[in-house]
């Protein structure tokens, strides 16, 4: 998956569950069929600990 598609869904995410996205995020983590499906939602939930960070500002 490409930077972008994280980009992208995590800024989705993080616009729909508001501060519940990076536990969604690491839910989906979990919840994974495959290693490679886990490591995108790890990628995502990374992103969107980001974006909180860069709000609480």
């Amino acid at each position: 998956m490409l930077q972008s598609d994280i980009t992208q869904y995590a800024h989705a995410l993080y616009e729909a569950h508001g501060d519940k996205a990076e536990a969604e995020a690491a839910q989906k983590a979990r919840n994974a069929q495959n290693s490679a499906e886990s490591r995108k939602w790890d990628k995502i939930r990374l992103h969107i600990k980001e974006l909180r960070g860069a709000r609480q500002s």
